[in-house]
């Protein structure tokens, strides 16, 4: 059986740090990438590069990646929607500015918030904890209603971020729905990795996505991010956490995302922290810190 904790620890609280942090300078990553990889082929080709770099650590660990008899089902479903998702918002990434996707993007968590209490009812979001998770969505929201400009299709990106939100929050229902809830993290990994590859590929080949002659250095050094650090290693991480701790509290901590890829524009792109920036900031540490807190303990029934 696996550990299941019922609130986050330091541990958890860590991790969960690193990766957001991680995913904030994911979406420049992709970016800069578009510049030379076409979007079907860059999210296919960083599935199937860490898949590569999943299949080496699970041999050297000695951990089996092939789905069982049990896990096929929910493996296929899980790669679809994953395959979905990156399709569809890296997609997106066309028409609208990376903080703008990454803000449609992380409405994920609230997809899983919602989802969650018809699979494991004991992880209902309390009041003061839903207060939380829409404290910390209101500071991101916040620091984005200047509604920006650029390509006259904008909308069309921001609602492809959308759609990438609900089929996130999907995959991560379907995992702690199904037989998947309790296979090691490097085989729900690898399956979401290898049918993603696979189907977009093919996707990216039937869209007629052209191919650079040349790929500059910036942009393989922005792949390289993406496949080695975000889709391999944070990934895997991620799916662990999913198997040890409440699923609607670890992606709440998701919020934290569009945070890190603020300070990213900040600290590497020169831009200003503007009020708004820091106002988004005290509001989501708010936020995270309400729901990341333990349920209050149901009173003991009084004696007869």
């Amino acid at each position: 059986m696996t550990e299941r904790h019922l609130h986050l620890d330091r541990l958890a609280v860590l991790c969960l740090l690193g990766c957001t942090a991680v995913w904030g300078l994911n979406q420049a990553a992709v970016k800069l990438a578009l510049h030379d990889f076409p979007p079907l082929a860059q999210a296919g080709l960083r599935s199937l590069g860490a898949a590569l770099l999943l299949l080496a650590w699970a041999r050297w660990r000695g951990i089996a990646l092939a789905p069982t008899r049990a896990t096929w089902g929910p493996s296929l479903l899980t790669g679809l929607l994953f395959a979905g998702e990156f399709g569809i918002y890296f997609s997106g990434l066309q028409f609208t500015t990376a903080s703008r996707m990454v803000v449609f993007v992380y409405l994920s968590p609230f997809v899983v918030a919602l989802g969650m209490p018809l699979i494991a009812p004991g992880e209902r979001l309390g009041r003061v904890q839903m207060a939380g998770l829409l404290l910390a969505f209101a500071g991101v929201a916040g620091a984005f209603t200047d509604g920006g400009h650029g390509h006259p299709q904008q909308w069309l990106g921001d609602a492809m971020g959308v759609l990438g939100a609900v089929l996130w929050g999907s995959t991560t229902l379907a995992i702690r729905a199904s037989t998947l809830s309790h296979a090691p993290a490097e085989q729900t990994l690898m399956s979401q990795l290898a049918v993603s590859a696979v189907a977009l590929l093919a996707a990216s080949r039937l869209a007629g996505e052209p191919w650079p002659a040349h790929i500059q250095p910036l942009s393989w050094a922005a792949f390289g991010f993406q496949t080695v650090i975000v889709t391999f290693a944070s990934y895997l991480l991620w799916f662990w956490l999913m198997r040890h701790y409440p699923a609607t509290k670890i992606s709440a901590f998701t919020l934290l995302t569009p945070v890190f890829g603020l300070l990213a524009g900040v600290l590497l792109l020169g831009e200003p922290a503007t009020p708004r920036i820091l106002l988004a900031l005290a509001a989501v540490a708010a936020g995270i810190a309400l729901v990341s807190r333990p349920s209050p303990a149901p009173r003991a029934a009084a004696a007869d």
